[in-house]
């Protein structure tokens, strides 16, 4: 899958890595998990907490990286 010469393009895989706002809740979980040997009754906070932040992000929707591309392209076809 080639790209045309001169086009313009963002690599939206590049930036899928910055936006984690419930990783360190869910490694907290993870961890209290395995101390406790998957004893799911002693992590009740950690769960609680990885449960609130992923109710919060559910509601926010991130705007698609196409929207991008094609706007750099649209630009770039106006300079020609």
């Amino acid at each position: 899958m080639g790209k045309k010469s001169g086009e313009l393009h963002i690599n939206a895989k590049k930036f899928g890595g910055l936006a984690k706002p419930c990783m360190k809740d869910m490694m907290g979980y993870l961890g209290c998990l395995s101390l406790n040997h998957n004893s799911d009754d002693k992590c009740i906070r950690q769960r609680q907490q990885l449960a609130a932040c992923m109710d919060t992000q559910s509601g926010k929707k991130r705007k698609p990286w196409a929207t991008l591309n094609y706007h750099l392209q649209r630009l770039n076809r106006g300079r020609k």
